[in-house]
């Protein structure tokens, strides 16, 4: 602890599911009390700044309503009936369930299901370990990150790039498909300062006129679904206009010939009429970035969570091997660090790998709703899952095809076990529910996406009387379900933390007093100059996306998913996205709101009074066609369902497209159900995800 102005600072790490995952100085007002809560002046990458919500991180661990006590459910599913229990007697009739379930059914019957409300990696992870020993049905988390992720390896053959705080020494940052501002401010710190030091433009490259664009020097307001096109015309004008950097691209990529060949008709035209662009604002852009060669393409998530959300984040990854800037220091591409070697922790002992059974199926996640109400399709031929353990996410409100998950949750035969901070939409129709600790509360260790930094998370306060970790809710489970001998259980979290830094030179103590450790990998490994991920070393322009490599490929068992056959042989543009048509003319998109993280955050009085209400941001010309004030009160549907939002005039659109900013609580809504209502479950290809952003509805006045 150091000492300042007569207030103690404690070190930690921002938990929650965001790239930047923050290094944190925290305010100790007391032994169980914080006051605010400030970025890392000294960590590289967080720089001083943190987001507005994590500032006040107070409002969340002290607030009121967190959960303090076991509740068992007491009358109809999701009645809001409780009765207060014990610890003992919580998990004792958790247990209970779990075997009788597995007694009826087998072991695959009880599915331990989570995802990232924290990303600490013990916390998070330590359910595999329970999973495993008892062989319960296995997890494909493909819900954040699977279409970005795929997309980018099948170019690169790793997930890793240049360094991020190389933006602050660019000459031109492109920020595609991520709102900065709101999801990931560090990345806004390194382009403004290559701005004030450099004269570096920014660029950015979005649906709409969000926080991020406003900071930028050139904005393009594009179609969802539409990077794809951009992509290729911006190439085609490359190689037209002779920008494209042939020595590199013969020496590092697989086909430049035919790349260049399949782009002769990917003209700035063709785009335009797809993406709604104007031909010179395609020109404008493709000339910047041909004749500066430190130009830093920051690749984000929200462009990919569409069905061809992987088709567009190779294309627009792509055009950095055309222009060749990964010849450059401020020059590449980057999506994601979490490849890194300095990253490759040993899980075996937290996550019980050696009792993985490959026979066991696995689910996906994305897929909760068709799961639960029993899709065939959705199961794998095992039988029906009637017990559940959820801990770190809340599916009832973040995942797609709502009431199917309702339908699921509510069913009589399914017992599920929430373990929670807050009394969330999952937990409301949970059988029983647990008191959760927040990240402050118990020891952790972090690593970066969006940099690259390992960072301890110790405990610096007490937790209330009541909630309890998650680490102890799998040790408890695992003595009362007759595993707990196996390897793994019985150690503390600082062992855990232990076995996880083994294979290099650190310890929890060792990171307790450095407070973090730089992994980014040397330049030339970082800049792919040694050769790309792939075995020959090269950059495909041509990815194997029936089968090759990526980062949470899905088992065997599952297959490959979605059409396969229609994704492209080189960068293009794919129709796999949910068109608009007559009956429903507008697209929408989820994007996320300034003051929530997920449904993080939802909570805090703050929050929710900047954020006001679920509006649906519509275009002023398309809001006139349909007769509608600003402020109406509308229904917003299709085949999946419908929601009831308020209008809110917004002009930095498309016509055509429809925004819903946020993930509020269903109860923040007039009947009760959330935007996710509308969003579709089905896994887009190849190895799926969640197309969040890709939506065709209709608009009606009510």
């Amino acid at each position: 602890m150091n000492t300042h102005a007569k207030i103690r600072i404690g070190h930690s790490a921002c938990p929650h599911d965001c790239p930047s995952t923050c290094a944190l100085d925290v305010e100790l007002l007391g032994p169980d009390r914080i006051g605010r809560v400030h970025g890392a002046k000294d960590n590289s990458y967080t720089a001083g700044v943190v987001c507005a919500k994590v500032a006040r991180y107070a409002d969340r661990i002290h607030h009121p309503d967190r959960l303090m006590k076991p509740l068992v459910r007491a009358g109809a599913k999701g009645d809001g009936q409780w009765k207060e229990s014990s610890w003992e007697a919580a998990l004792d009739l958790v247990a209970e369930k779990f075997i009788a379930a597995e007694e009826k059914y087998g072991s695959e019957t009880v599915w331990p299901y989570f995802y990232a409300g924290t990303m600490g990696l013990v916390q998070r992870d330590g359910i595999e370990r329970l999973r495993h020993a008892k062989k319960y049905s296995g997890f494909f988390g493909s819900i954040c990150t699977n279409l970005a992720w795929t997309g980018y390896v099948m170019g690169t053959g790793a997930l890793r790039g240049s360094d991020p705080r190389e933006m602050g020494r660019s000459d031109c940052i492109v920020v595609w498909g991520t709102n900065a501002v709101v999801t990931q401010v560090n990345v806004m710190t390194h382009a403004i300062k290559a701005r004030k030091e450099r004269g570096a433009k920014i660029v950015v490259i979005d649906i709409y006129e969000n926080a991020t664009m406003k900071q930028a020097d050139m904005g393009l307001v594009l179609k969802p679904g539409t990077d794809g096109a951009l992509a290729c015309a911006v190439m085609h004008v490359l190689f037209r206009e002779n920008m494209a950097d042939r020595a590199y691209l013969e020496k590092y990529t697989d086909d430049p010939k035919g790349l260049e060949a399949h782009l002769a008709d990917k003209t700035p035209e063709w785009a335009a009429a797809i993406t709604g662009l104007t031909v010179a604002e395609i020109e404008a852009f493709a000339r910047l970035i041909g004749t500066t060669k430190k130009t830093f393409f920051r690749l984000g998530y929200g462009f990919a969570r569409q069905r061809n959300g992987s088709v567009n984040m190779h294309a627009a990854l792509s055009i950095a091997a055309v222009t060749g800037c990964w010849q450059y220091e401020g020059g590449g591409a980057f999506h994601s660090n979490s490849g890194i070697s300095g990253f490759k922790f040993n899980k075996d002992l937290l996550e019980g790998d050696r009792y993985r059974d490959p026979k066991v199926r696995y689910l996906d996640h994305s897929r909760i709703g068709p799961v639960l109400t029993n899709a065939e399709d959705a199961l794998y031929g095992g039988p029906p899952v009637t017990a559940m353990l959820i801990q770190n996410t809340n599916p009832m409100n973040v995942a797609p095809e709502q009431r199917l998950v309702r339908q699921g949750l509510l069913r009589e035969d399914l017992f599920t076990c929430v373990h929670e901070q807050f009394m969330t939409d999952t937990a409301k129709l949970a059988d029983v529910v647990l008191p959760a600790t927040m990240f402050l509360e118990h020891d952790d260790v972090y690593k970066g996406g969006g940099n690259q930094h390992i960072t301890l998370g110790p405990k610096l306060i007490e937790p209330p009387v009541g909630p309890r970790t998650n680490h102890y809710v799998i040790e408890e489970l695992a003595k009362r379900l007759g595993v707990s001998h196996l390897p793994g259980f019985g150690l503390t979290e600082k062992e855990h933390i232990n076995a996880l830094l083994k294979n290099r030179d650190l310890d929890f103590d060792t990171l307790r007093e450095q407070r973090w450790a730089d992994m980014q990998p040397d330049f030339e490994t970082a800049h792919f100059l040694k050769g790309f991920g792939h075995p020959d070393g090269k950059f495909r322009f041509k990815p194997q996306w029936n089968g090759g490599a990526a980062p949470n490929k899905p088992p065997k068992s599952m297959g490959i998913f979605g059409p396969v056959e229609q994704l492209p042989e080189f960068p293009d543009h794919v129709d796999l996205i949910e068109v608009a048509d007559a009956e429903h003319p507008f697209r929408l998109a989820t994007s996320p709101a300034r003051n929530y993280l997920n449904s993080s955050f939802a909570e805090t009085p703050v929050s929710q009074a900047k954020e006001v209400r679920p509006e649906l941001l519509i275009h002023p010309d398309d809001a006139e066609v349909l007769g509608l004030a600003e402020g109406a009160r509308v229904e917003v549907g299709n085949r999946r369902g419908e929601v009831v939002l308020h209008t809110k005039f917004f002009a930095g659109l498309k016509r055509g497209v429809v925004i819903a900013e946020g993930i509020w609580p269903n109860s923040a809504h007039e009947r009760g159900e959330g935007i996710n209502v509308l969003t579709g479950s089905d896994a887009p290809a190849p190895y799926g995800g969640a197309a969040v952003h890709d939506n065709k509805v209709w608009v009606r006045a009510t």
